[in-house]
């Protein structure tokens, strides 16, 4: 399984990754990972939060429906959801051929100068040695 290395990630199987500031603000893009959408098997259905919602670490944010059950995902940072991704309303499925890239879940806009609000998150080789026993 791919596990990149531009990316942290948490124990419920999320993926975070700072695109970058705007202001006194960070952006960061979060997912589902490669082991997570592999385990669950053929997405069907993905909600999402609304732009504009606030959420909080560990807080669930939505839920990947697919043909074997529905779980739910977390928030990796704090912040406002700044975008999420409305192709995966049509196309849930880019979840599993994509979840590092075209299957994106939302981007979350984080207050303050925090140069990477991901830091204290998992790194792609302690996440694959997580997933690796789990």
């Amino acid at each position: 399984m791919a596990t990149p290395d531009d990316r942290r990630y948490t124990e419920q199987h999320e993926w975070a990754q700072v695109q970058g500031s705007a202001g006194a603000e960070t952006v960061v893009r979060m997912g589902i990972t490669d082991h997570a959408q592999d385990a669950l098997g053929d997405i069907v259905f993905v909600q999402l939060p609304d732009v504009g919602d606030e959420v909080t670490v560990g807080s669930p944010i939505g839920e990947v429906e697919s043909t074997k059950s529905v779980s739910d995902v977390y928030s990796p940072v704090a912040g406002v959801v700044a975008a999420r991704n409305e192709a995966l309303e049509a196309t849930p499925e880019l979840v599993n051929s994509d979840p590092y890239g075209a299957g994106w879940l939302i981007e979350i806009s984080v207050p303050g100068n925090v140069e990477d609000p991901t830091d204290g998150l998992l790194d792609a080789a302690a996440y694959q040695a997580f997933a690796d026993a789990s």
